[in-house]
């Protein structure tokens, strides 16, 4: 058969949501919608083994866990350790343990990292007959203040499929199709770059006893567990530095210098990349029946670990607004989900900004100068000595709550 034949031969397929993106957004998108009975399909352009190893850092905040508890998914979504509450900030090599625990009952953060999540969301979501179509080359999207959306695709075999849907949610992260299939000028992007560059290094070394924060002359650094004997460290650097000019001894020294650990364990460095600490919101996050999820929308400074939990708490409140819509025929959600999603957004970019510069500026004065550097080693006092300072600083990193009923229907989905 010719291939414009056969490609009109293949039928439209219907369904409520498409997602585009396979990722944490857009698979908790998935399972959500699952759980309230709305049907969907997942396109992703990537294999599900590439996706399955993707490196990403995170920890699912105290109210992200509340929010899949609330679902009845925590305990087979989230692997991971609980999260003893506990952030080392080292100052010049002086320990100060802070509390990332407001005090409240409940499920508490977990350490999780992405891969993990999208992994045990992916099989959770398969398990109970998901539709989820990896490979899904060319995407794109049409008639989007219509109707019927349709999204048209390739397989992996060079099909044409095509979808015909009440809504479609655009998960596919900053460089995805689903927010270039926006018309120039129906959002408005703000944007700030940081100037400071991090490198970031997996390395089969010992994790640290809790997450460590560290501020010293010679600039920021970090340590992260990701699992007993894999650790991830951040370096900061200059925004256009390049990963070969980071060989392993430099790393190694750079680290003891700036942990101030002269005995730190070293190990095998498996991943190096360095990356520019940018920040971006797009306003709206909905364009007709296309609803923009995580970073899709938005892009957070990783300082305070937000972005993958802004993400999460996009998809909720989508999947919260759509089985709205779709049982009991009420549009409130989607009709505010933008202006909902957009409070919690610039609390969050405010947090990451202010905790971005306390911890850059307080260590190596070059780029902020004296006076900044002291402003921000007067803001890490007031942490470490200061209780409401310290309350505030919990409240902030644990996720605050602005309002929103979480979970599933009432109606017993």
């Amino acid at each position: 058969m010719a291939d414009s034949a056969r490609e009109l031969s293949e039928s439209p397929e219907s369904t409520t949501v498409v997602v585009i993106g396979a990722g944490p957004a857009g698979m908790t998108v998935a399972n959500l919608l699952q759980q309230s009975g709305v049907d969907c399909v997942v396109l992703e352009r990537r294999s599900r083994e590439y996706v399955a190893q993707r490196q990403r850092a995170g920890i699912v905040e105290t109210r992200a866990v509340r929010m899949f508890d609330s679902w009845g998914l925590a305990d087979r979504v989230l692997g991971g350790v609980p999260h003893e509450g506990i952030l080392e900030l080292r100052v010049d090599g002086e320990p100060h343990l802070v509390s990332d625990y407001d005090g409240s009952e409940g499920p508490t953060a977990r350490l999780c990292p992405q891969q993990m999540l999208v992994q045990k969301l992916t099989a959770e979501y398969l398990a109970k007959g998901g539709d989820l179509r990896f490979e899904a080359a060319d995407v794109s999207l049409h008639d989007l203040t219509g109707e019927h959306p349709t999204v048209r695709y390739r397989t992996a075999d060079g099909g044409l499929r095509t979808l015909t849907c009440a809504y479609v949610a655009g998960c596919d992260g900053d460089h995805g199709i689903s927010r270039t299939s926006v018309p120039d000028g129906a959002l408005t992007p703000y944007a700030f770059d940081h100037g400071i560059g991090w490198l970031t290094v997996l390395a089969d070394a010992p994790s640290p006893a809790h997450p460590l924060l560290a501020v010293s002359p010679q600039g920021f650094a970090a340590h992260f567990p990701r699992g007993p004997y894999t650790s991830r460290y951040y370096l900061q650097c200059p925004p256009d530095d390049h990963p070969d000019a980071w060989p392993d001894d430099r790393v190694w020294d750079a680290l003891r210098t700036r942990l101030g650990d002269p005995a730190l364990v070293s190990g095998p460095i498996t991943d190096r990349e360095i990356f520019r600490l940018r920040s971006l919101v797009h306003d709206p996050m909905q364009y007709g029946r296309l609803f923009l999820v995580g970073d899709a929308a938005h892009i957070v400074s990783p300082m305070g670990g937000k972005g993958m939990n802004l993400a999460l708490y996009d998809a909720d409140l989508f999947a919260r607004a759509v089985r709205d819509s779709v049982h009991d025929h009420d549009d409130t959600g989607l009709r505010t989900y933008s202006a909902r999603c957009l409070r919690r957004v610039w609390s969050d970019q405010e947090f990451s900004h202010w905790m971005t510069g306390m911890l850059h500026d307080a260590g190596d004065a070059t780029g902020s100068g004296p006076f900044r550097r002291g402003l921000a080693r007067a803001r890490l006092d007031r942490l470490f000595t200061a209780p409401g300072a310290a309350r505030a600083f919990s409240e902030l990193m644990t996720g605050l709550e602005f309002g929103e009923s979480a979970g599933p229907p009432s109606r017993g989905q």
